[in-house]
């Protein structure tokens, strides 16, 4: 019979009883050896419990490993949001004093023109109103909007006693 673990020829024989000893401990340690190994093969139960363990372990292992890299996606995308929402309010601002330069500077401008408008205006009626209405003209060149109310409020009531006439 030949050796199944080492592949050497078996031994011719013992040349003592000392060796024979050897011999019978060393098969009986192989033959120990093969038995683990057909009953391991034989207990299903046994690897199966021993691969769902291994496999516990794995998943275990791999949703701390799924977690860590969600936590760290998360604060990438966050630091991201954050970095675009100040750029974007940044942007906010210059744009906002941008208008409000320019909002200010056509202010001044209009200014500049009423004020120019309202010079030769009161220019004028000074020289081409008469005397007795001149204070009046300048009054409605200096304050335009009661001006405006009260000759909106004669022209409704002519309007009025134009359209319906007393009988």
């Amino acid at each position: 019979m030949t050796d199944r673990t080492s592949g050497e020829p078996p031994a011719k024989g013992a040349k003592g009883p000392d060796e024979l000893r050897r011999q019978i401990e060393r098969t009986r340690s192989e033959l120990g050896d093969t038995v683990e190994e057909l009953a391991g093969k034989m207990d299903v139960k046994g690897r199966a419990r021993a691969r769902a363990a291994d496999l516990r372990d794995k998943a275990g292992a791999m949703t701390v490993q799924l977690r860590s890299s969600a936590a760290q996606a998360g604060h990438t995308v966050h630091d991201r949001a954050t970095h675009a929402g100040h750029k974007v309010q940044d942007k906010a601002v210059k744009s906002g004093n941008k208008v409000q330069d320019r909002t200010l500077q056509a202010g001044h401008v209009t200014q500049d023109r009423t004020s120019q408008t309202s010079a030769a205006l009161e220019r004028r009626a000074e020289r081409s109103v008469p005397g007795p209405a001149r204070p009046l003209v300048l009054a409605a060149v200096r304050h335009p909007r009661p001006a405006l109310i009260i000759g909106a409020a004669l022209a409704a009531v002519v309007v009025v006693s134009w359209r319906y006439p007393k009988k």
